[in-house]
């Protein structure tokens, strides 16, 4: 018996070990290498950048600017905070992630930063490996990250071991998940971020953060500055219901 439980206890931390290590990699891992632009050279990391006000015109403020009809039907009602990702491209991994704070009828930049996406860019119809962003909105309900909590709304999953990158990564990605916000996207709502779920089946992918950037795409994920993730996890509330809205410019405005 004692054998046996033994046994068992190996199988359920090789289970969960393994289950950790696809969330990690499903997010940013580095695995197919640094994105590129066309005939652009590999991008170099980014220093820190304060927020700055959105560049994506509008001429009314009831609506999210850069955003059409068919995913601004799916923003709930209730929804009083957006992180919009405008991607530059279907086939780009660099963005825009910009914070907008509904006051009264009106949506209001509160913050906007340089942001990576998919290494591969964009998808509608995001499946595991493909190195893409799934285009459309997300609800945000969950947090963590390796560092303490800096303070976030948000549920926060603070454990070390569980968001540290596997050591074989390379320098550049070892401090990805010092923070990071869970998209809900193919996950369960109200579970850690490095819950493992993925209710829609292993195939459509999952573990698809906001989190740090290393100064190129990701495998799926949306990253941002230390500073702009510090001022999501302060702001982000769940009683102002938080969605993001993300994709390539085309897929938003459509």
């Amino acid at each position: 018996m004692e054998i046996d439980n033994v046994r068992r206890r190996g199988t359920f931390a090789v289970a969960a070990l393994g289950a950790l290590f696809a969330t990690l990699t499903a997010c940013g891992g580095p695995a197919s290498g640094p994105a590129r632009t066309a005939g652009a050279p590999a991008p170099v990391g980014r220093p820190a950048q304060s927020p700055t006000v959105s560049s994506v015109p509008t001429t009314d403020p009831t609506l999210i600017p850069g955003v059409g009809a068919r995913l601004r039907r799916r923003i709930p009602a209730d929804s009083r905070q957006i992180v919009a990702v405008y991607g530059e491209g279907a086939n780009s991994a660099d963005s825009r992630l910009v914070l907008y704070t509904r006051r009264g009828a009106g949506w209001h930049s509160t913050g906007s930063w340089p942001a990576h996406n998919g290494r591969h860019g964009w998808t509608a119809d995001h499946h595991e490996g493909d190195q893409r962003s799934p285009v459309g909105v997300f609800t945000l309900s969950d947090a963590g990250g390796v560092l303490p909590d800096p303070g976030a709304r948000l549920p926060y999953d603070h454990d070390v071991s569980a968001y540290t990158p596997p050591a074989d990564w390379d320098e550049a990605h070892q401090h990805d998940f010092d923070y990071v916000i869970a998209i809900d996207y193919n996950r369960l709502p109200g579970t850690p971020p490095r819950d493992a779920g993925r209710p829609r089946g292993a195939g459509k992918g999952g573990g698809i953060w906001l989190h740090m950037d290393h100064g190129s795409g990701t495998s799926a994920c949306v990253s941002v500055s230390k500073q702009a993730m510090e001022v999501l996890l302060r702001t982000l509330d769940p009683a102002l219901d938080p969605v993001v809205v993300m994709g390539d410019r085309a897929e938003l405005a459509a």
